[in-house]
């Protein structure tokens, strides 16, 4: 799969093809991580539902949780930006969106309560996301 485009920062390179545009940053920084709850969150959902995918929102609806979808639901945009993977499930954002919040560290992770709108979720937890900015942050996965 040859890249359509390159683009570059300082630090991430954006690299655009026909199937996914994937940011890859320095050695020493992951955009995204999830938490040993979150990945037995994500096992147990794949086995009810089969294949999912998460999205990062950016407001609406659920304000800025995460959204836990069936895989053929909602499908990629354009100019959506996978970030990684937990248990072969993908994580993605929009890219201006992932810009606007001066590209930001992710940690999947599981907070109490049912989901609330579309996400998939469990009766009594659900996906949130922790995030921060800046080359001094990092986030370790619990």
């Amino acid at each position: 799969m040859q890249p359509l485009r390159t683009l570059r920062k300082e630090r991430f390179t954006m690299l655009i093809t026909d199937k996914v545009i994937r940011f890859t940053g320095k050695e020493d920084r992951t955009p995204f991580a999830a938490s040993a709850r979150a990945t037995a969150m994500v096992q147990q959902i794949v086995r009810e539902h089969g294949p999912v995918a998460i999205y990062q929102s950016g407001g609406c609806c659920d304000g800025s949780l995460p959204l836990c979808l069936l895989a053929d639901e909602l499908g990629r945009g354009p100019n959506d930006v996978l970030l990684g993977e937990v248990e072969g499930v993908p994580f993605y954002i929009d890219a201006e969106q992932y810009e606007r919040w001066n590209e930001p560290e992710f940690l999947l992770d599981v907070a109490g309560g049912a989901p609330e709108g579309f996400s998939l979720g469990l009766r009594d937890a659900h996906f949130v996301t922790h995030s921060r900015s800046g080359e001094a942050c990092e986030l370790k996965a619990a």
